[in-house]
C-alpha cells in the first residue's frame, strides 16, 4: 500500500498508509487547550539551532502535523525541550521553541513539537485550504488485535485501563467545559468535569496527557457519582492513533483492574446537565 513521504536530506519519512491531507484540531503542549485547526500533513522544512542557520547547521525535516502556532516534526537530530530553532519553508521562516520531544526508545522516536514565537508560521497557506477529518474506531478489529482469542466482545470493561493525570475539554455544540482525564484505555476514558452530560450524549473530546494532545468523538455511557462520566470513543482524529498508543505506553505500570467498579451509575441522573 502506498505511503506519503517527505523527501530531502531526511531519507524517508513514512506517514500512515492511505492517508491524504487532513486538518485536525489539537490542544497545545502549554497549559490550556488549543482549539485551532491542525493538519496531518507531510511538508519538507529546514531547521537549525537559533543563531547557527548561516553556519551550515541547517538540516531537512518533515512535518507530521501543522497548526497555526507550530508543528510536529520528524527529524534525525536530537533536540531538547526549550531549544530555540529557526524553521524555514521556501522564503518563509519563523523562530520556534521545542516544547515536546518523543521518548527515543518509543515508536515516535525522532518526533518533536515546536511552537513558533516570532514570525509567521511557514505553512499558513496549507492550513487555510483543508478541512478537519476524523476516522471511525473499529472496536471489533481492535479487540481482535488486543485481546486473547475467545475474549473478544466478552466484557469491554475488562480491557486494560490506566490512571491518568491530564487535561480534558468537553465540546458539546457551542458548550465547552474544562475537565480532567482520570482513566483511559484504547477505547474510552473516565472524565471528571464541572458539567456532566447525560448518558447517550455524543460530543467531541480533546485530551492532553504528557504534553501530547489527542482528539476524539465520544459518547457518554454512564455517570460516576454525579462527578464523572464514563465515555466510549467513536471516532479519532486522523494521525492521532499513534499518539494515543504512545500515551498508553507510559501507563503500563498503572493499570486499573476495573474502570469504575461498584461506583457505576447505569441510568441518567436527574441532576445531570443535558
Amino acid at each position: 500500500m502506498p505511503v506519503r513521504t517527505c523527501t530531502g536530506n531526511l531519507a524517508s519519512v513514512e506517514l500512515d498508509p492511505g492517508e491524504d491531507l487532513q486538518i485536525k484540531t489539537k490542544p497545545s503542549s502549554e497549559p490550556g487547550l488549543l482549539t485551532g485547526k491542525l493538519v496531518h500533513l507531510a511538508l519538507p522544512v529546514r531547521w537549525s539551532p537559533l543563531g547557527q542557520e548561516r553556519r551550515g547547521a541547517a538540516e531537512m525535516a518533515c512535518t507530521y502535523d501543522i497548526h497555526p502556532r507550530g508543528a510536529r516534526l520528524l527529524g534525525t537530530r536530537e533536540v531538547n525541550i526549550g531549544d530555540m530553532v529557526m524553521v524555514e519553508r521556501g522564503r518563509n521562516k519563523a523562530v520556534c521553541q521545542v516544547v515536546w520531544a518523543a521518548d527515543p526508545a518509543s515508536e515516535l522516536r525522532g518526533q518533536f513539537t515546536v511552537r513558533c514565537v516570532e514570525g509567521k508560521t511557514p505553512w499558513d497557506e496549507e492550513l487555510r485550504q483543508l478541512e478537519e477529518q476524523y476516522q471511525p474506531i473499529d472496536l471489533e478489529n481492535m479487540e481482535r488485535r488486543l485481546l486473547p482469542r475467545g475474549q473478544v466482545g466478552f466484557n469491554r470493561r475488562r480491557r486494560p485501563r490506566f490512571h491518568v493525570e491530564g487535561q480534558a475539554q468537553v465540546i458539546d455544540g457551542v458548550q465547552q467545559v474544562e475537565g480532567e482525564v482520570e482513566q483511559i484505555s484504547e477505547f474510552g476514558a473516565r472524565i471528571a468535569a464541572t458539567e456532566i452530560l447525560r448518558p447517550g450524549t455524543d460530543f467531541r473530546l480533546m485530551l492532553n496527557m504528557f504534553d501530547v494532545s489527542v482528539a476524539v468523538k465520544a459518547q457518554v455511557k454512564y455517570l460516576v457519582n454525579n462527578l464523572g462520566m464514563g465515555v466510549e470513543f467513536q471516532e479519532i482524529r486522523r494521525g492521532d492513533r499513534p499518539l494515543l498508543s504512545y500515551v498508553l505506553s507510559k501507563f503500563r505500570t498503572r493499570r486499573v483492574r476495573e474502570f469504575v467498579g461498584a461506583d457505576m451509575v447505569p441510568e441518567p441522573l436527574a441532576s445531570a446537565a443535558g
